[in-house]
């Protein structure tokens, strides 16, 4: 179960990460990203921003499984987390990892500057928290999670459904 959870979270953070990723790749952000590791190219960046998306996902399962179990709960438990993300990261660790120390973007002038990026990592924590929710009847049916069910949550068997490779 615990891992399911994980693989459920991960799998958000990935789609999240996708959307998200296509986003920063627009405003040019990605290079930035990369430059926490050294490597102030757009690749790495997003490979960078990938990896830390699939481990925030992977967070959200392990954390927040009991507020993600209506369709609802699981978007806006995702908008919290991707707020949360959003202080977390680019407000406080990408400054620390880049050298600029503690606080250097706790303020309002920089956060109003960083809205762009408090939109992305919003629309990141919706897509996880869908993907979350939705995962569920992936890893539980073998299916896609398009309502094969009955109302006991058994998979009707009457009606053929997409199934997972």
């Amino acid at each position: 179960m615990f891992a399911t959870r994980i693989k459920r979270g991960t799998m958000g953070g990935i789609m999240g990460g996708l959307v998200f990723g296509g986003m920063m790749g627009m405003m040019g952000m990605l290079p930035m990203i990369g430059k926490m590791v050294g490597q102030p190219n757009a690749i790495v960046g997003f490979l960078v921003h990938m990896v830390i998306s699939s481990g925030i996902g992977a967070s959200f399962g392990v954390l927040l499984d009991s507020m993600a179990n209506s369709r609802v709960k699981a978007l806006m438990a995702g908008l919290a987390y991707g707020s949360f993300w959003w202080v977390l990261g680019p407000l406080t660790m990408m400054p620390l990892m880049m050298g600029m120390g503690l606080g250097t973007n706790w303020n309002l002038v920089a956060a109003q500057n960083m809205l762009p990026s408090l939109m992305g990592h919003m629309i990141f924590g919706l897509v996880l928290g869908f993907v979350y929710n939705r995962a569920e009847n992936c890893f539980l049916s073998g299916t896609f999670g398009l309502g094969d069910k009955d109302h006991k949550g058994n998979l009707d068997k009457e009606q053929p459904s997409p199934r997972l490779v």
